[in-house]
């Protein structure tokens, strides 16, 4: 009887079972950008690994046969030594990708699905992306070059010999994200092309106009769209004013892609953000995404329709109160499929083109890179809190396949934790959502010390969906159990409730963040209310800063990463000044100082009792590197027991394999030190 049940026990819990740890997160594949070929037989994407002893990823290019019964996927067209990106099909069936595989600057290769040696298209001319006009016959690329260069030849000037080393501006962006101005913009060229080969430089299609396309800093492909017969390219562009750095109105602009005449804006009247213009499957329709209040970037996206024989306009999702993220045309042009937060989600929904009525297709997780399959259905890729993404395939008869087990081998054996969403009553008698994770090697009847995850943005969420970053899971695998509330402020609950955080930066979340812990622990038992840690960044890191001084008796310990200490420095010190400006009212910090001071840690600072590990990066220009050193200062001056990492490499991000490996380490030690975790 013992042998037998022994033997039930071991097939009940693998005797492999083991946590989920920063090691496992950091040498994962990442599946990314999928496209299919127009025969719909061939899927590729590009996918990331780590060099660890690099201290980087690389890409390579991975197909899938979606014609095989039993297809698996492979490596294809990769060369060690180099990295390859950004596949798309031109209309000839060939894949087209950028490599450096050229003396180490990007270009345009090309190779058949049938195998072979790969095939250069365009010049080295260090590229950021492309896109092929629907008749082969052109391409449209993009570069950083001087502003208003005719072709891709244009370089800056040489510096003149003797010259000092000091940048000189006079207007802002001087610097943007991570990177400080260097006079050059992102533009598009058009390069013609016959038989896969493109020929020559290129010429500039923008015309006068100045800014970056696609956006910085997070704009690619989706903000570029062509014409089905190859004359006319649209874009996305914000304008560059006096102070770039107050305005969020991007316009969609059609550029003859002769260059011949100057771009037309087509949203001008809209001064707020207009962007994702994506050309339907028969030429008929613009779709793209609009804002309606300038200055905000947080505010609704609805779905637009252009037509484009006519240009008469109509919001096709003005009564649904979700923000669309991505837009993909079906291919007969009778929907189409958008992506958009969703309590605690982010699906995909199919949009009907008459009537504009909206149907959700997909469940749990976070859906994205969706494209259209030419035979009907879609795939994409998906992911979640206890999984990394992979590719998927969604049929008409609404049944999901999942294509790809990109890192099956990686997370063999990993026992994962359970997660739990919860709801409860939150500021202003709302109902608010988070979700509580399990450690699964939790003991039966014993306790966890809490991890208080709070997302950044703030306009943003902790759903369920994979982080390279702030990972839960990582938090599980180290013995914490993880709490995570989506505050007032958060995405996926309507506008009104992403609006809420306006002016009240430490109001109502705060009182969010107080019910939702307690509502947590009211209901976990295996929730140890009595060692509890809170961590955040960015936004989130902004709240520990508040907590230390508005809820200074609650954790055993913070950790503060890239948050804002002053919110008068913060007025002054960021880039990115709509952003600012907009959550206290709409006013600069001179013409409205209460506005910021009624939220401003610095002024609690007497109050700070909690031991903080305080984080941040010297190249850090949304929350500069000096928020973070004033508050462990203020940390010190107050004998409270404080840690500083600071990192000379990285920007708002820790995105270095070795730096995220260091970041964990950190931070687990610091928790475990006062929470008494023994890791």
């Amino acid at each position: 009887m013992k042998k037998l049940l022994l033997a039930l026990l071991a097939l009940a819990t693998p005797a492999f079972a083991r946590p989920f740890t920063p090691q496992d997160m950091v040498m994962l594949a990442r599946v990314d950008a999928p496209v299919v070929s127009p025969d719909g037989r061939w899927l590729v994407w590009s996918q990331r690994e780590t060099d660890l002893a690099a201290n980087r990823g690389r890409h390579d290019l991975w197909r899938l046969d979606l014609k095989a019964k039993a297809g698996a996927p492979e490596k294809f067209a990769s060369l060690a030594q180099a990295e390859e990106s950004s596949p798309a099909f031109g209309p000839d069936g060939m894949l087209y990708f950028l490599s450096d595989r050229s003396g180490g600057k990007s270009a345009v290769w090309r190779v058949s699905m049938a195998g072979g040696a790969a095939a250069q298209v365009t010049g080295a001319y260090d590229l950021g992306g492309f896109s092929i006009a629907p008749t082969g016959d052109k391409l449209v690329v993009w570069a950083d070059r001087p502003v208003g260069a005719a072709s891709l030849d244009a370089a800056l000037p040489d510096k003149p010999a003797g010259a000092g080393s000091g940048r000189s501006f006079d207007r802002l962006f001087i610097r943007h994200w991570d990177a400080w101005s260097d006079h050059q913009r992102q533009q598009l060229f058009v390069i013609p092309m016959a038989a896969g080969k493109a020929s020559g430089p290129g010429h500039a299609i923008e015309g006068a106009l100045i800014g970056d396309t696609p956006s910085r800093p997070y704009g690619g492909a989706e903000e570029i769209s062509w014409s089905r017969d190859g004359r006319t390219v649209y874009f996305a562009l914000r304008e560059a004013g006096r102070i770039e750095s107050l305005s969020t109105n991007l316009d969609i602009f059609a550029a003859p892609a002769d260059g011949a005449s100057p771009p037309q804006n087509l949203t001008a009247a809209n001064q707020a953000t207009d962007t994702l213009p994506t050309v339907s499957p028969d030429g008929r329709w613009l779709a793209y995404a609009a804002m309606r209040r300038p200055g905000y970037e947080s505010d609704r996206q609805m779905l637009w329709l252009r037509e484009i024989a006519t240009g008469k306009t109509r919001a096709l999702t003005g009564d649904w109160d979700r923000s669309v993220a991505s837009i993909v045309w079906a291919p007969n042009s009778a929907a189409l499929y958008v992506t958009a937060n969703d309590t605690l989600d982010n699906p995909i929904f199919r949009v009907d083109l008459a009537g504009g009525k909206v149907h959700r297709l997909t469940g749990a997780g976070h859906a994205g890179g969706v494209i259209a399959l030419p035979g009907g259905g879609l795939a994409y890729t998906l992911d979640s809190l206890t999984a990394p993404a992979d590719l998927w395939r969604w049929d008409a008869d609404g049944r999901a396949t999942q294509l790809t087990h990109a890192n099956a081998a990686r997370l063999a054996g990993v026992d994962w934790p359970a997660v739990t969403r919860f709801t409860f009553k939150g500021a202003d008698g709302d109902s608010v959502w988070g979700f509580a994770m399990r450690p699964a090697s939790l003991a039966a009847g014993a306790k966890a010390p809490i991890a208080f995850l709070v997302h950044g943005g703030p306009q943003g969420s902790f759903g369920d969906s994979w982080s390279y970053r702030w990972n839960p899971s990582a938090w599980a695998g180290h013995g914490y159990a993880v709490v995570s509330v989506d505050f007032h402020g958060s995405t996926g609950y309507g506008q009104a409730f992403t609006d809420a955080i306006n002016r009240e930066w430490g109001g109502r979340p705060l009182t969010d963040l107080k019910a939702g812990l307690k509502a947590a622990t009211d209901r976990f038992a295996y929730l140890d209310a009595d060692r509890a840690c809170a961590a955040g960044g960015s936004y989130g890191g902004y709240m520990m800063n508040w907590i230390e001084g508005a809820w200074p008796d609650r954790f055993k310990c913070i950790v503060q990463h890239d948050g804002v200490f002053d919110a008068r420095a913060m007025a002054y010190e960021t880039e990115e000044l709509w952003f600012d400006e907009w959550e206290h009212g709409g006013h600069a910090y001179h013409d409205a100082p209460a506005e910021y001071e009624r939220w401003n840690p610095v002024n609690k600072v007497a109050e700070w009792k909690t031991p903080q590990l305080v984080i941040t990066s010297e190249r850090d220009f949304r929350i500069p590197y000096t928020q973070g050193i004033a508050a462990f200062t203020a940390l010190q001056r107050r004998d409270v027991p404080s840690k500083l990492l600071i990192f000379p490499d990285e920007n708002h991000w820790v995105l270095k394999p070795k730096n995220s490996l260091q970041w964990y380490g950190e931070v687990f030690g610091w928790m475990d030190k006062w929470t008494g975790n023994a890791g």
